[in-house]
């Protein structure tokens, strides 16, 4: 049976990710892209459906673990009655291998190790043909099925019914390195990589990265490394920002709302990029508004609120049968059924983010405007139509309140660039859109006896969504309609200190089942916390929040307070780049309007 989600670590090389149990087990690993099939799936089954273990040989042998350093080259020691080693492993960021090292190091006197080795291509529904390759010296163990090829070298392994298994020993000063090679099964076997440069190459480039970080707020140490999870979340080649590394991670445990999320959502990766440009990284900010470019060219009509990670339109979502999903929540999905849907706050994310990077000194291309512009034609075009809104609902689309003021930020975003930076557009027409959909908002999406924000015109339920009205400045923090929003969050969705995205009673998302609280969320409310006086409530909650983080620093998608576990699809984005904004607004930057006031 799969570990506990936070008992996961993630080695990345900002194209595809394995996730490492405490145990030394590599349960999840797709090659050569985040979205490809999974070679190992015993996160979604167990130890049938593919997994490689290194741990020592010793069943009463002890493990602690850590990063090293700001960089994912994840180093757990293991003490023996015999001896103390440590094993290093990390994926080298090297655009030219697809490779996962794992470097075993004495360090007192001696210790045994066991591998133990399952390859299941295709998600476990592709078993390999397996053959010993390589030498004495350097022995290797290959698996081909169709067109993937992974070779495994370092330790001599012998077939135990469909499982490879070895043993070795190091001593103190002496080591061995194990490597794990995928390339296309039609060309030859890559010759073994140095290793030691590998590391080295791997060790400077996060560093380097973390060293670039600019933050002078509080939460140091939990913003680094969630900006660093952001950018193992970004594939090097494409520029595309994945959600998160899983699929079918269940929000409930036992439960059916299981999700793909190694796609690029437009929402997510704009968030992402106002996050990552905050800190100081606008080059990522250009790669992705290029791979933006790519993705959506052609009629703005043909828009999809997600992609692949090159621009893929084609996400059609399957159930598998072959992995029975985690610890028994069925079904594992792959693909994603909302990239059919309509949601209209995405474009306004998109603009949103795009003004962030113009803010901070991307310049205009005549291409990158002509973009906006055709995308607030769309959302023009849109306007009066009901969406499936933020949380992606399955059941009858509304017009969400939220969705609403993201138009209203698409439009207000697009007449700045006029008036502002002296772009060309309608400026007076985004103006009167902007001004018509203002007063729509406060006619329909305020309860009129509450006084507070709804989920949906002609509802009387909130959402926790409502809380970005205020981050994009359609309200302040502290306009009293967003303070009873507030409080009645407080008291129709808060579990055990935590906010709910929504009430999944009411029967909005045509789902069955629940969910457990969103961590995002809570991070908007201590946001929200800040910038309307309650710095001190808010602190308290930030705190608890990061106590949720694993001992590596990460996070899932929501956290289940009854059984104290992390729950959903891991590492993922969203829960860290609303960490950032969190830690921000704690330090006196709140909200995305910020610079306006």
């Amino acid at each position: 049976m799969a570990a506990p989600i936070e008992d996961y670590a993630i080695l990345s090389n900002c194209r595809t990710a394995a996730l490492v149990s405490r145990e030394g087990s590599i349960d999840w690993l797709c090659l050569p892209r985040y979205d490809s099939a999974s070679i190992f799936g015993s996160l979604l089954g167990d130890e049938h459906h593919g997994h490689w273990t290194l741990r020592a040989s010793d069943p009463d042998a002890t493990s602690t673990r850590s990063y090293e350093k700001d960089t994912f080259i994840l180093v757990t020691r293991w003490e023996t009655s015999t001896g103390v080693a440590e094993v290093q492993e990390f994926m080298p960021v090297d655009g030219g291998r697809v490779e996962l090292i794992r470097r075993v190091v004495g360090i007192e006197g001696t210790v045994e190790f066991t591998s133990s080795l399952r390859m299941r291509f295709d998600y476990a529904r592709a078993l390999p043909w397996m053959r010993q390759v390589g030498s004495i010296i350097t022995p290797g163990l290959l698996g081909v099925a169709g067109p993937d090829a992974v070779l495994v070298r370092g330790v001599e392994m012998a077939a135990d019914d469909r499982v490879h298994r070895g043993s070795f020993t190091v001593e103190a000063g002496r080591g061995r390195d194990l490597t794990l090679s995928w390339y296309p099964s039609h060309e030859e076997s890559p010759e073994p990589g140095d290793v030691d440069r590998m590391l080295s190459h791997s060790r400077q480039w996060w560093d380097d990265w973390a060293g670039r970080v600019d933050h002078d707020g509080p939460f140091e140490e939990q913003v680094v490394r969630s900006l660093m999870v952001l950018r193992a979340l970004t594939h090097e080649d494409t520029g595309g920002i994945v959600a998160a590394a899983t699929t079918s991670l269940p929000e409930q445990f036992g439960g059916e709302r299981n999700w793909d999320y190694r796609y690029v959502w437009l929402r997510d990766a704009a968030l992402t990029i106002e996050a990552l440009i905050s800190h100081g990284f606008l080059r990522v900010t250009e790669r992705w508004r290029s791979w933006l470019l790519r993705a959506i060219a052609g009629d703005p009509a043909q828009l999809q609120i997600m992609y692949g990670i090159s621009g893929e339109r084609d996400l059609h979502e399957r159930e598998l049968e072959s992995l029975p999903g985690y610890q028994g929540a069925a079904p594992v999905r792959i693909g994603n059924g909302a990239v059919t849907q309509y949601q209209g706050d995405v474009i306004g994310e998109v603009m949103v983010a795009l003004e962030s990077a113009r803010m901070a000194g991307l310049e205009e291309t005549e291409t990158s405007w002509a973009l906006q512009c055709a995308l607030l034609t769309g959302v023009e075009a849109n306007l009066d139509r009901p969406d499936n809104g933020i949380w992606e609902i399955r059941g009858e689309p509304r017009t969400f309140t939220h969705s609403r003021a993201m138009a209203w930020a698409a439009f207000d975003r697009g007449a700045r660039a006029v008036r502002e930076h002296g772009l060309e557009g309608p400026v007076e027409r985004w103006e009167e859109l902007r001004d018509q959909v203002r007063a729509e908002i406060e006619a329909q999406g305020v309860h009129p006896e509450g006084g507070y924000f709804v989920q949906y015109f002609g509802g009387t339920e909130v959402d926790a969504s409502l809380l970005l009205l205020a981050q994009v400045g359609f309200v302040e923090h502290d306009d009293p309609r967003m303070l009873a929003t507030v409080a009645e969050m407080e008291r129709t969705l808060m579990v055990d200190g935590l906010l709910q995205r929504y009430r999944t009673t009411s029967g909005v998302d045509g789902l069955a089942g629940t969910e457990n609280p969103f961590l995002a969320c809570s991070f908007w409310l201590v946001e929200q916390y800040a910038g309307s006086g309650r710095v001190e409530e808010g602190t308290a909650l930030m705190e608890r929040l990061c106590s949720f983080a694993n001992d590596l620093g990460l996070l899932s998608e929501e956290y289940s307070v009854t059984e104290g576990r992390q729950a959903g699809n891991t590492p993922q984005a969203l829960s860290h780049l609303a960490l950032v904004r969190a830690a921000d607004a704690l330090g006196g930057h709140t909200g995305r309007a910020a610079h306006r006031r």
